[in-house]
């Protein structure tokens, strides 16, 4: 689905839509509460976040992933496979799984280190463990309670922050803020500082680390040209500026419901269009691997990435994890 816009403001619709709301979180909670944390045979990091949609958790996960790599740990990553029809526990392979079976974001996340695939979290991490995992990087999962996690980062889209404040359906939040924020160990606010002053006034106790999106090099032969740019993520119009910040020229941005599966004839006419403009076609990496295979040629990725403004305080945080529990 693609994120209504009612949940970025107040109005009528989110009023009515409060009884719902409230029954979603009161089942939420009787869901948590039934269910008895179990503890994995190493630490488990969580990367999770309070919104529907887009909050750059992939990003995050793969920082982290990458910078517990360079400090010499063995690092598998845990995903549900959202979108995929693969229960597990399996190892993702991508010459041998498609978005079909295990999803995007795990495809994604496999290109980094060995990722893992199950609805049953403690599985997947015994799965992971028996090929060598030491540490165990969960890409979601802030709101389940079937695996006990060492340390939960919270993600923050410092753009969108928390929307209308409601939950589901009357708004963006998956539970309210208090209770989500009791459960984390740390928050990453992703690109904007200014929008700590809102939400840090709920929260007084934990520690910030702030980052930002950085496009790879091989985007800045993409400057100052006319670009026809699509993406079916949590906020499209998000990777649309960070391109014209980039300093491409938007001629059109095709936002489709986040997760969308691209059928030939979709790619064809993007294609079409942006050779009537005369621009290049391009979408994010996490797009690419649920285009068709032979469309991929005639569209160009635009790879971003996550970079912590302090990693000093990135390793304080990891710090328990990486000494022991």
């Amino acid at each position: 689905m693609r994120t209504p816009e009612f949940w970025q403001r107040g109005g009528s619709l989110p009023v009515l839509l409060a009884p719902s709301a409230m029954l979603y979180n009161l089942a939420s909670q009787l869901r948590r509460r039934l269910t008895r944390p179990a503890r994995a045979p190493v630490p488990v990091i969580c990367i999770g976040n309070l919104t529907a949609g887009g909050a750059g958790k992939t990003p995050v996960t793969l920082a982290v992933v990458h910078h517990l790599m360079s400090a010499g740990q063995r690092v598998h990553i845990l995903s549900r496979g959202y979108g995929g029809r693969e229960v597990g526990p399996v190892a993702v392979d991508r010459h041998r799984h498609g978005v079909r079976e295990v999803g995007d974001e795990a495809l994604l996340l496999a290109g980094a280190a060995p990722t893992w695939v199950a609805h049953n979290r403690l599985a997947g991490a015994r799965a992971a463990v028996e090929a060598g995992a030491q540490i165990i990087v969960m890409d979601d999962g802030l709101q389940n309670n079937s695996l006990s996690k060492d340390l939960s980062l919270l993600v923050i889209d410092g753009g969108y922050g928390f929307g209308n404040g409601r939950i589901i359906p009357a708004g963006p939040l998956r539970e309210s803020l208090a209770r989500g924020f009791t459960r984390a160990d740390a928050v990453v606010l992703v690109e904007d500082p200014a929008a700590r002053n809102v939400a840090i006034r709920r929260n007084n106790g934990l520690p910030w680390l702030d980052a930002r999106l950085v496009p790879d090099d091989a985007a800045t032969r993409l400057v100052g040209r006319s670009v026809v740019a699509f993406a079916g993520i949590g906020r499209p119009e998000k990777f649309f500026a960070t391109l014209q910040a980039l300093g491409c020229r938007l001629a059109v941005g095709q936002a489709f419901a986040d997760h969308h599966v691209y059928r030939p004839d979709e790619i064809m006419q993007l294609v079409e269009l942006a050779s009537q403009l005369g621009a290049d076609l391009v979408t994010t990496t996490k797009d690419m691997v649920r285009l068709p295979a032979d469309a991929r040629a005639m569209v160009t990725a635009v790879a971003i990435t996550l970079e912590f403004d302090d990693t000093g305080a990135l390793d304080r945080v990891l710090a328990p994890v990486l000494i022991g529990r």
